[in-house]
């Protein structure tokens, strides 16, 4: 018997303006008035040099002068092209964001159409009420899918990469899409559904390598052998996609490799890049997947081990399958990378918040009741705490509050502000309203149980990104050391070499338009070196490999005594790194 028993009353839908408005609140904030951080300035410089130069940049990504052949082009084309059309009018920081802000609503419009077709099919419907009164296919469909991106938005992990300007971040949305197209080609198996199963494989091989889509090739193959549907031409059309797959990378691939950008070779750094990526799995890899899993999934794994179980029983089920089988070969894949990092979990998610929707229609009432209160609770308990340490910052009282919340930013003097203030307003003015008609209507309503997880969240992120984003800024940006370099760097300087990391290359370069060394070299009078607070001197950097600076993996002669020193600083927030601008002795 199906877990599932719900009367029409409980599927009416969430209202577009309400989704549409959690949406804007949820993507536009972090976006805004936010300097590139150290976690996405390396990606922004990507697609900035792209943006302000030539064929060549864009055959062979790099920043500012040093070869970034990592990863794919896809994401960064994007963000470049962007700038272009945009930049001249909203700047090149956010111009390259609205790429971010495409991404973001091609991941979830996919997920919402992914959970309707599924929440459509008749295995997923809800048992049949003995005097009718069952929802309509079509009305649970958007039930779900309401649903699913409701849960989608209140994960943890999404909020912490959905609003940077990374490969991961298309990464993820572009699963969402290739989730969808796999539901389309699974409902109606046609060679135009597999050329764009095809083409999702393609866009995601040009965006992180060529092991993900590989794997959710093999799922998807799988998935239908398992479901024991027909498979008459399904090698065939598996084939097709594969070999869309490999068109659209050849797209980057020939020229690149004809074209010889710089001398070098960005399709042979990018294979030798995937190769890396794959390894046997250890432990150390499984235990930071559980371990940093356990939040970045959150509320979604829950809810989606609450689905595999209510829905045991049942067989031949897509809508369970399908997101089972995406989530073990993805997982697989990750766990298999030598050096993973939390941004390639993002790919789990899409197909974990599916599955988490129908768990939710399960759930008994108490559970559901449960996890309200636990949002109201603990949103508004942090929300109000936000607002305490905003007062507290421009006050001075409470007096404990306010040292915690300047210790992190010396230096920093924070003053009011108008617009984030009015933000920050309205949107705990809505926050307020939500609970009130939540728990003063006790609406039957599906997604009733998720709508205060998902809004407490975005309060959170809006508080933060408006009332501390000034606060942020000063400690994550390199914008006031890229402008104290550029101030004592001479007028008609030739170039400088540095051995300084990508993200503050980036920033030096966009920030300060230090004219470092381009990516085919050449001898520059300057040379800026990044090392700790602690050194004595730059011999003794860990930059230093016998008596040679380190840059992109070769070594560049440096003798301190044909140097002088100019300049040396760092961020006020970071008590360990260090820069230093010398120039040469002629």
């Amino acid at each position: 018997m199906k877990p599932v028993r719900l009367p029409a009353a409980a599927t009416l839908a969430l209202p577009r303006w309400a989704l549409y408005a959690l949406g804007l609140l949820y993507i536009l904030p972090g976006l805004i008035g936010r300097d590139p951080w150290k976690d996405d300035a390396a990606s922004f410089g990507i697609m900035w040099t792209m943006a302000h130069g030539g064929i060549q940049d864009w055959l062979m990504p790099h920043i500012a002068g040093l070869p970034a052949p990592e990863e794919g082009p896809l994401a960064f084309w994007l963000g470049a092209l962007c700038i272009k059309l945009f930049g001249w009018l909203l700047g090149d920081v956010l111009g390259a964001r609205i790429s971010t802000i495409g991404i973001f609503v091609l991941g979830t419009v996919s997920l919402w159409h992914t959970a309707f077709h599924l929440g459509r099919r008749s295995e997923a419907q809800p048992l049949r009420l003995a005097f009718g009164g069952q929802p309509e296919p079509d009305d649970y469909g958007r039930t779900l899918a309401d649903t699913a991106v409701l849960i989608y938005l209140g994960c943890l992990g999404l909020l912490l990469h959905s609003h940077e300007t990374l490969a991961v971040t298309l990464q993820g949305a572009l699963l969402s899409w290739f989730l969808f197209r796999s539901v389309r080609y699974i409902e109606d198996s046609t060679p135009r559904n597999a050329v764009y199963v095809g083409v999702a494989l393609g866009l995601l091989t040009l965006t992180r390598g060529f092991a993900p889509p590989l794997a959710l090739l093999a799922a998807l193959y799988l998935c239908i052998r398992f479901l024991k549907l027909p498979s008459a031409s399904l090698l065939r059309h598996l084939g097709q996609a594969a070999g869309t797959a490999l068109l659209i990378t050849l797209v980057w691939a020939i020229p690149a490799t004809l074209a010889h950008p710089y001398g070098l070779s960005p399709v042979g750094g990018w294979l030798a890049w995937n190769a890396e990526q794959l390894s046997v799995p250890g432990w150390h890899a499984i235990k930071a997947f559980f371990r940093v899993g356990i939040w970045y999934f959150w509320p979604a794994w829950p809810f989606a081990a609450w689905a595999a179980w209510a829905w045991r029983r049942q067989h031949g089920l897509l809508h369970i399958i399908l997101p089972t089988f995406f989530v073990g070969v993805l997982t697989l894949v990750i766990l298999c990378d030598p050096i993973p990092e939390s941004g390639d979990l993002l790919k789990l998610l899409p197909p974990m918040a599916l599955m988490a929707a129908f768990g939710l229609p399960t759930m008994k009432r108490g559970a559901i009741n449960a996890i309200d209160w636990f949002s109201v609770m603990v949103l508004t308990l942090l929300g109000g705490l936000v607002w305490v340490f905003w007062i507290a910052k421009l006050t001075g009282w409470p007096a404990q509050f306010a040292k915690n919340a300047l210790k992190l930013v010396p230096g920093f003097k924070p003053e009011f502000g108008i617009v984030a203030f009015l933000v920050a307003a309205a949107t705990t003015v809505g926050w307020i309203f939500l609970v009130h008609w939540r728990l003063s209507r006790q609406p039957s309503v599906l997604w009733r149980a998720v709508v205060l997880s998902s809004g407490g969240l975005i309060l959170l992120w809006v508080l933060l990104m408006t009332l501390f984003l000034p606060d942020l800024n000063y400690g994550k940006s390199y914008a006031s050391v890229a402008q104290q370099i550029a101030a004592r760097l001479p007028a008609g300087a030739d170039c400088i070499d540095t051995n300084v990391g990508a993200p503050q290359r980036a920033s030096f370069a966009y920030f300060g338009h230090l004219p470092f060394a381009p990516v085919d070299g050449g001898a520059c009078s300057y040379m800026l070196l990044q090392d700790s607070v602690g050194q004595k001197g730059p011999a003794q950097s860990g930059a230093m490999q016998n008596g040679a600076l380190v840059r992109g993996g070769a070594a560049l002669p440096f003798h301190g005594r044909d140097w002088t020193l100019l300049w040396e600083g760092r961020r006020p927030s970071d008590r360990d790194e260090r820069f230093r601008l010398y120039r040469r002795v002629r």
